[in-house]
């Protein structure tokens, strides 16, 4: 395995595959790791597809390097800033309209997700 990598470290890769699971990033000509779909974005992700697509270029961070296994882990949302993507900030923070704002898209967010795992498991 290449030592020209570093745990730690942000680079720039382009997704060669993608599986249920995760995405495999291509990190240079004979290197290659892992995303896993919980490090794909940050919030909830239903479908891996509709956020990453085979042939684009994305930033990764180095989670891990299993040299003995030839395995890397790599995260795209730990290489971008920390925003979680669901939730709208209120245009009036710190004011009881924005915070009720605020708990409106939350509430509505965790309905979707409640109804979509319902929905996965036939109830």
């Amino acid at each position: 395995m290449s030592e020209k990598f570093q745990v730690g470290q942000i680079i720039e890769g382009t997704v060669t595959g993608i599986k249920p699971f995760g995405a495999f990033v291509s990190l240079d000509e004979t290197t290659q790791g892992l995303v896993h779909i919980s490090h794909i974005t940050h919030g909830y992700l239903t479908n891996i597809n509709d956020a990453i697509k085979v042939g684009e270029q994305v930033k990764v961070k180095i989670l891990s390097i299993d040299g003995e296994k030839g395995k890397i882990s790599l995260s795209i949302k730990e290489a971008k800033e920390n925003k979680p993507t669901s939730f709208k900030t209120p245009k009036k923070e710190n004011t009881l309209e924005g915070f009720e704002n605020l708990m409106k898209d939350f509430l509505k967010v965790s309905n979707d997700r409640q109804a979509d795992l319902n929905k996965r498991l036939n109830r």
